[in-house]
C-alpha cells in the first residue's frame, strides 16, 4: 500500500508513544511514576458537569451549526472582552474540537505549499507537523535558556523572509513555562506589523499561571496587530475538559470563515453537549479553577526546588503551564551502568526502564539537552518520581 507523501512527512507523537509504553510496563505490574501528562489530575468541575447533562436532558444532541452554537459564541466574545479587552463579533470566532484543531484549521486555511511558518524552540510537537502536512515549511528558530526561552525581535526579524506566512506564539509555553510580557509582545508585534506577517498567538495555558504574572494577548496591542492575529484558545486545560475537545479561534473574518469552510467538510460541529457544557465552564463559578492554580503553584515550587538540589540536574522556574523544562546539559556524555547517556532519548529510555520513571525527551519540543517533567499529577508521585530520578543521577558516572 502506497501512502501519500503528505502522510510520510510527519511522525506519530512521540508523547502518546512514551505514555502508552509506560502504561505497558504498568499493566506488566511495574509501578511507573508518570510525568509525562499534558492534562490537569483534576476531575472537571461538577457545575461544568451538570450543564452536559441538562443538555442531555432537553434534547441537545443533534447537529449544530458548524462554527458552534450562538450561545457559546457569545460566552466567548464576553471572555475576549472581559480577560483580554478584545472585541469580536459572533461572526469572528470558529468553535473547533480542541485548540488543536483551530490550529490545524488555522494552518490549512493559510499555508500553501512550501509557504514559511516561523515557530521559536522549544515548541509544542504538533506545531512543525501541522504545517508539514499542509506542505509548508517550518522555520525554526532557537532561543536559549538565558533569554526565558523566548525569541527576540531580533530573530524574528532575521527569519522572516518573501515565503513567511505565518508566526506561532505560544505564551505561557508549552514545554517551557514561560511567558511573553508586555513590552516583549510590542517588540514582536512591531515586526510583524511592519513585514505584514500573520500570528497564531496559542494562548491554551492563559488562566494557568503563578506569582501575580500579567498575562497579556499580543491581539490586544493595537487594531493593526489584532488584524494581523488569530488568537487560540480552549477549555481542556484550565477547565480539566481535555476529553470534552472544544477549542475556539478568533480572527479577522476572512479567515474565521475560510476555516469554517474547512470545517465543514471535515468534522462539522464540535460536540453539542460539550459545547452546552463550555458555556457553563466561562460564565460560571471559577472556584475549581482558582484550587487547581494554587495546588499547580505548590507542586511547582516543590518540583524546581527538588530538581535544582539533583546532581546534574537544573531548572528555571515556569511562570505558566504546568511543566517544568530541565537541563540535563551537565549528564550528556556520562554513563549510567555502561550506558553513554548522548541525549534526551537515550536518558528518557533509561529512566523508563531503569527508574521506571515516565519523562518527555526535549528532543521533540527542539531541544535534546532537556526533559519536559508535568506537575499535572499528585504531589506524592512528584516526591516519589523525584527520589527515583535522584538515585538514578546519583549512579551516573
Amino acid at each position: 500500500m502506497s501512502l501519500s507523501k503528505r502522510i510520510k512527512s510527519i511522525s506519530p507523537s512521540p508523547t502518546l508513544a512514551i505514555t502508552a509504553k509506560a502504561k505497558q510496563m504498568q499493566a506488566q505490574g511495574i509501578k511507573v511514576i508518570g510525568f509525562g501528562a499534558g492534562e490537569p489530575d483534576f476531575d472537571t468541575p461538577a457545575h461544568i458537569k451538570e450543564a452536559a447533562k441538562a443538555a442531555l436532558d432537553k434534547g441537545f444532541t443533534k447537529y449544530t451549526p458548524t462554527s458552534g452554537i450562538k450561545e457559546l459564541k457569545e460566552a466567548i466574545c464576553k471572555k475576549f472582552k472581559g480577560d483580554n479587552n478584545l472585541d469580536y463579533s459572533p461572526e469572528e470566532v470558529l468553535v473547533s474540537c480542541g485548540a488543536k484543531h483551530s490550529i490545524f484549521n488555522i494552518v490549512l486555511a493559510l499555508c500553501d505549499e512550501g509557504d514559511e511558518v516561523i515557530i521559536p524552540s522549544p515548541y509544542w510537537v504538533s506545531y512543525p507537523e501541522m504545517v508539514r502536512v499542509a506542505q509548508g515549511k517550518p522555520v525554526i528558530v532557537e532561543t536559549s535558556e538565558k533569554n526565558g526561552f523566548k525569541i527576540t525581535p531580533e530573530q524574528l526579524a532575521n527569519a522572516i523572509t518573501a515565503r513567511t506566512k505565518l508566526f506561532v506564539l505560544n505564551s505561557p509555553s508549552n514545554p517551557t513555562g514561560m511567558i511573553y510580557n508586555k513590552e516583549e509582545l510590542i517588540s514582536l508585534a512591531e515586526v510583524l506589523v511592519g513585514r505584514q506577517v500573520l500570528c497564531i498567538s496559542d494562548e491554551i495555558y492563559e488562566k494557568l499561571i503563578y506569582d501575580g504574572i500579567e498575562h497579556v494577548s499580543i491581539a490586544s496591542l493595537g487594531s493593526r496587530i489584532k488584524e494581523l492575529t488569530i488568537v487560540v484558545n480552549g477549555v481542556s486545560k484550565s477547565y480539566s475538559m481535555t476529553g470534552w475537545r472544544i477549542g475556539y479561534a478568533a480572527g479577522p473574518k476572512e479567515i474565521i470563515q475560510a476555516m469554517s469552510n474547512l470545517q465543514d467538510h471535515s468534522t462539522s460541529n464540535p460536540t453539542s453537549i460539550a459545547q452546552y457544557a463550555t458555556v457553563e465552564a466561562l460564565q460560571g463559578s471559577q472556584d475549581d479553577l482558582v484550587k487547581m492554580v494554587d495546588e499547580f503553584k505548590k507542586r511547582r515550587d516543590y518540583m524546581v526546588e527538588r530538581v535544582n538540589s539533583i546532581k546534574g540536574l537544573s531548572a528555571t522556574k515556569p511562570q505558566g503551564a504546568f511543566y517544568c523544562f530541565i537541563s540535563i546539559q551537565d549528564l550528556l556524555g556520562k554513563t549510567y551502568e555502561s550506558e553513554i547517556i548522548r541525549d534526551s532519548l537515550v536518558l528518557t529510555d533509561l529512566l523508563l526502564t531503569k527508574a521506571f520513571v515516565a519523562v518527555v525527551p526535549g528532543s521533540v519540543f527542539g531541544d535534546g539537552k532537556y526533559l519536559r517533567l508535568s506537575y499535572a499529577t499528585s504531589m506524592e508521585n512528584i516526591k516519589e518520581g523525584l527520589s527515583r530520578i535522584e538515585e538514578f543521577a546519583n549512579k551516573v558516572v
